[in-house]
């Protein structure tokens, strides 16, 4: 069966456990890896890369990392990782929102919370809480963060030399947010993304995290061993959108798959055959791939199983928007305070 629907390609960028022997080299070398592999990404047309981070590990941070690489690419989605678990809402809504305008439109998230008592203690955090508290917590970082982001209308910087006003103040927006442990009042101190709201994406494979996928998520990545499965995960993760009063049509379920290219049987044209399988059949909306070795595995996917899928016209050539949320297919939200009205 052929798909007309929409083929989404992302991959991850992370680097191995090897590390230079300096602080120095270590940045020098990550930026200039991972700017080497975000273009051979975005020559393929890939929708977006993720870069992974943790707080268990020593390492430059992911937003820092894409924030280098988004003046020297053109396309391709960004998207780090950003545990909300030690970190305050306020500040990661305006690192991802000032990532969005680096990068002109391209930025994303993807939502990590962090689990281990070891973790918690370096911050001097309150007992942990179970996981799923951690990722309702998630959710309401989620929410406050769209808040924020919508806090300033679209139209709120006037820049009027003349009579020195940056800002129509009547434009801007107290959140007042209230959740389970944070409060925040808002607004934000970065105007509105160019996107609206930045892509928000969940690694819904943990059931724990699937309700928060469902109700804040533009893109869910699952894993799965059969096509029935992620059939199974895909109409889960849409009735929960729905449940939420969300259109399941605006969330995106890849899935999210560790390739070694080396060992995967059949190579890389048989990875194309099980991508265009079970995207034509509906199971998902693209695939995620997690390369074993990045540095071999992405060029090797993008120069044999992306041409292969392009051969057969079921992936772009060329991409036709400028924003991650074009390459998704996604609509550009409206400012929730600029449609209710709400004032300062």
């Amino acid at each position: 069966m052929t798909s007309t629907r929409t083929l989404h390609l992302a991959a991850e960028l992370a680097p191995g456990s090897a590390r230079p022997a300096s602080a120095a080299d270590d940045a020098r070398t990550a930026a200039t890896r991972t700017v080497a592999l975000a273009r051979i990404a975005e020559a393929a047309g890939l929708d977006f890369l993720t870069h992974d981070d943790s707080l268990a590990r020593p390492g430059l941070d992911a937003l820092a990392v894409l924030a280098r690489v988004a003046p020297e690419t053109r396309s391709v989605g960004l998207v780090p990782t950003v545990t909300t678990t030690h970190t305050e809402p306020f500040h990661v809504q305006a690192a991802v929102a000032t990532l969005d305008w680096v990068s002109r439109g391209r930025a994303g998230w993807r939502i990590a919370v962090s689990p281990t008592g070891a973790e918690a203690r370096l911050f001097g955090r309150r007992e942990l809480p179970p996981t799923a508290a951690l990722w309702q917590e998630a959710g309401e970082v989620a929410e406050v963060s769209r808040k924020l982001w919508d806090s300033w209308e679209d139209d709120a910087e006037i820049r009027d030399v003349a009579t020195g006003r940056f800002v129509d103040r009547r434009k801007l927006h107290y959140v007042d947010f209230q959740g389970a442990t944070f409060s925040v009042k808002g607004p934000s101190i970065v105007p509105r993304p160019p996107q609206g709201n930045p892509v928000t994406v969940v690694d819904a494979t943990r059931p724990a995290a699937r309700d928060t996928a469902a109700h804040h998520a533009d893109v869910a990545l699952i894993r799965a061993s059969s096509a029935e499965e992620a059939v199974a995960l895909r109409a889960e993760l849409h009735r929960g959108a729905r449940a939420h009063g969300r259109d399941p049509g605006q969330l995106r379920v890849l899935l999210s798959a560790t390739v070694d290219l080396d060992t995967y049987e059949g190579g890389p044209g048989a990875l194309a055959e099980l991508i265009a399988g079970w995207h034509g059949g509906g199971a998902v909306d693209g695939f995620h791939l997690v390369p074993a070795v990045p540095d071999r595995d992405l060029a090797r996917f993008t120069a044999e199983t992306v041409t292969r899928l392009r051969d057969r016209g079921l992936f772009r050539t060329a991409y036709e928007g400028a924003t991650l949320r074009d390459h998704l297919g996604l609509t550009r939200p409206v400012s929730q305070y600029a449609t209710t009205g709400a004032g300062a």
